[in-house]
């Protein structure tokens, strides 16, 4: 089938772009947010195809994968050339990210929508997200999977944020210092410089191929990120067989076994874990390689793309709302 969706999150859109249908990202000058086209650091399958606005108001297309309010509340209607999704198009809305503010309010932007089905990366966002009446799924993440790059020659944590200090708070970035002092860390990422601070340095973004490598020279992966849907850097990190000092918040405890880690939510036993992984490369290989073991089993690409399949097949195969 034809799927039309935006390039909104790199890692995600590079795992869901390998299965084995067509895929149309809209594309616009200056490759903006809402039209980043191919991925430029990214490696994507060549049959994935670029349009552009007025070429999407021609283009037949068998559904729609929305992912932001936007793209839900005219964007993609307008684009389409007046067809709606849900209405004149099969439609499902992606939530990657976990709610923001107090319980009890925690509506979904794509709620009481009959017409879609709401599609959550993980069950810790689909048990906070209020949905009302619109039918709900669970996909969970799915990588390509870099193969097995570990050596944990450096005796250093990494850590991945993109805007680090912007996020503060909600990525961990004030932990940075505490955990620096029971290892020295590495922080990738956009404005990791700016970040960088007692025990933390900062390297600028890199291609995630090179990404990939240089996290895999680190001994440990330390994921101190307070509130996110579930980051796949640490999933990343996993199947590159690194292992995990994460805390242990929203979808962390799923995501990483006993065997592979460390979680918590104190951080001074995160700290002594650190360095006690950092201090002992056997201990590390050894979780590492179940850290590695969980992440094919529960986050591998085929199973990703296979839950896909089937949930595509059962929206087209419903039909549009009348």
């Amino acid at each position: 089938m034809k799927v039309l969706l935006w390039h909104v999150h790199g890692a995600w859109t590079t795992a869901f772009v390998h299965g084995e249908h067509d895929y149309v990202v809209p594309v616009v000058p200056g490759r903006g947010p809402d039209g980043r086209g191919r991925a430029q650091t990214y490696a994507w399958p060549e049959g994935v195809r670029e349009l552009s606005p007025e070429a999407l108001r021609e283009e037949d297309v068998d559904v729609v994968v929305l992912q932001r309010p936007h793209e839900l509340d005219g964007l993609a209607e307008q684009w389409l050339g007046g067809r709606r999704p849900g209405r004149d198009l099969p439609a499902v809305y992606v939530e990657h990210n976990a709610p923001q503010g107090r319980i009890a309010e925690l509506r979904h932007p794509a709620a009481d929508r009959e017409d879609l089905t709401l599609v959550h990366v993980t069950h810790f966002n689909a048990l906070f997200w209020d949905a009302g009446a619109t039918p709900t799924r669970v996909v969970e993440h799915g990588i390509v999977d870099p193969g097995r790059r570990y050596t944990g020659e450096l005796a250093r944590a990494a850590v991945v944020v993109n805007e680090a200090r912007r996020r503060g708070r909600v990525t961990g970035t004030d932990l940075l210092e505490r955990f620096g002092r029971a290892a020295p860390i590495d922080l990738f990422g956009m404005d990791a410089e700016a970040a960088a601070g007692a025990g933390v340095t900062g390297i600028e973004d890199l291609p995630q191929d090179a990404l990939h490598s240089a996290m895999a020279r680190r001994r440990v992966y330390l994921h101190p990120i307070r509130w996110t849907s579930l980051g796949l850097s640490l999933i990343e990190a996993m199947h590159l067989g690194m292992p995990v000092v994460a805390l242990g918040t929203t979808e962390a405890y799923e995501a990483v076994p006993a065997a592979a880690g460390v979680v918590s939510t104190d951080v001074g036993r995160l700290c002594a874990a650190l360095g006690d992984l950092v201090a002992d490369p056997a201990q590390a290989a050894e979780r590492g390689a179940a850290a590695r073991a969980y992440a094919l089993e529960r986050y591998g690409l085929a199973r990703f793309l296979g839950d896909w399949d089937a949930l595509l097949a059962e929206v087209v195969g419903a039909g549009v709302a009348v």
